[in-house]
């Protein structure tokens, strides 16, 4: 099997192993008895780790060559850390294995962005990153929909099960990628005999990063609890319907609408720009909230995931797009990727809090109201810094 294909693959399996349990890990809890703000502030607190190993790794990821061994590693520090969940749902453990799968979880994207670029170079960036995400979306829309029957006849232990082996095959497909095929200065955004820029005027000097990574934080902030609500949001009205098929069903139909968007996204930023990207994806969760917050019919999943699908896809491709086109030439795409990550982990950290906290205390409609203003205030802050992100790439349609 040749790199790509591998890369393919790796993004397939990788994406039942990347996000850990996901929203089946609040509805475990929930099961065990565990109030919405400690299910909230247990995810935050891995959420935080992330967040703080995020730059520090993204540094690594551009200075190692062991990107491959890196990533590996990652998987199995993730599959290890959710069965520590599952065998001892106390808090504290389970706080200290959300903390371990947080950091490692910080590791996998990076490393996949600057196995792409290290693989495709700049000029075929955009393209591959649809790729990337249509494999990844369509992973979690199969290992979904396996764990939704395999929850429905054995327990939520076939969701571990099937996620550790999801790991094993996502170690294989990363084996199979030739080091030789990874140009390790393009994989960080260097040109070749240019020495990289210092790192703190390249991140902190650049406008448009700040920009970006400031709205990809709130959205995140708005986005991050959504599908976890909906979940126990279900169980906690006394629907009658089984939890693990419950979730599953939100996941597959979110994952199916990411598959033509990633796809999409790519088609846009080649020939319109990651500007019209982000736009479409930030109008996207306003909407979602809304129509969360007011219907509260089991349905109602199918139009609030449909958008997720849609907001997801389409900045699943945009972020490390725009990222590695400001900065090009820097030497520190993977560290700017990281940092802009950082920020999501804020935003995603906050986000589990800020919606447990609310619908504890005012109900799952308010959560969702609440989220949605937050995704108004992430549109608005990027229509209002056009003319940053227009100046640094010198005419619209690179952005």
């Amino acid at each position: 099997m040749s790199s790509l294909p591998a890369l393919n693959a790796l993004n397939f399996f990788i994406a039942d192993v990347r996000d850990g349990l996901g929203p089946f890990l609040g509805v475990f809890l929930q099961q065990q008895g565990w109030s919405p703000a400690s299910i909230g502030i247990a995810m935050s607190l891995g959420g935080a780790a992330g967040m703080a190993a995020a730059t520090p790794i993204g540094l690594l990821v551009d200075s190692t060559r062991h990107k491959r061994a890196l990533l590996a590693i990652a998987c199995v520090l993730i599959v290890l850390a959710c069965a520590v969940n599952y065998l001892a749902p106390v808090f504290a453990i389970t706080v200290a294995a959300q903390m371990i799968a947080g950091v490692a979880a910080a590791a996998v994207a990076p490393c996949i962005a600057a196995l792409t670029l290290g693989l495709v170079r700049q000029h075929g960036y955009a393209r591959q990153l649809g790729r990337n995400e249509a494999f990844n979306h369509a992973g979690n829309a199969t290992a979904a929909a396996l764990a939704g029957l395999l929850g429905w006849q054995f327990g939520l232990v076939a969701v571990f099960v099937l996620m550790a082996g999801m790991a094993i095959a996502a170690v294989i497909a990363v084996a199979l990628i030739k080091p030789r095929d990874i140009d390790h200065e393009a994989a960080r955004g260097a040109t070749a005999g240019v020495k990289a820029q210092p790192i703190l005027p390249a991140l902190l000097g650049s406008r448009p990063l700040l920009l970006v990574a400031g709205t990809v934080a709130l959205f995140h902030m708005a986005n991050a609890a959504m599908l976890p609500l909906l979940g126990q949001a279900m169980v906690a009205r006394g629907t009658g319907l089984d939890p693990a098929a419950y979730t599953a069903a939100t996941v597959i139909l979110a994952q199916a609408t990411m598959i033509p968007m990633a796809l999409l996204a790519a088609w846009l930023a080649v020939r319109r720009g990651y500007g019209l990207v982000f736009i479409l994806a930030l109008a996207a969760l306003p909407i979602r909230g809304l129509i969360a917050g007011s219907i509260d019919h089991p349905l109602a999943l199918i139009p609030v995931q449909v958008l997720d699908g849609v907001g997801a896809g389409l900045l699943g491709v945009a972020v490390p797009g725009i990222v590695a086109r400001i900065l090009d030439g820097s030497g520190h795409a993977t560290a700017g990727l990281a940092a802009v990550m950082t920020m999501q982990g804020i935003g995603a950290s906050l986000s589990s809090t800020i919606g447990g906290v609310v619908a504890q205390q005012a109900g799952y409609g308010a959560a969702f109201l609440v989220l949605a203003g937050i995704a108004l205030a992430a549109l608005a802050l990027w229509v209002a810094g056009g003319t940053v992100l227009r100046s640094a790439a010198g005419q619209p349609a690179t952005l």
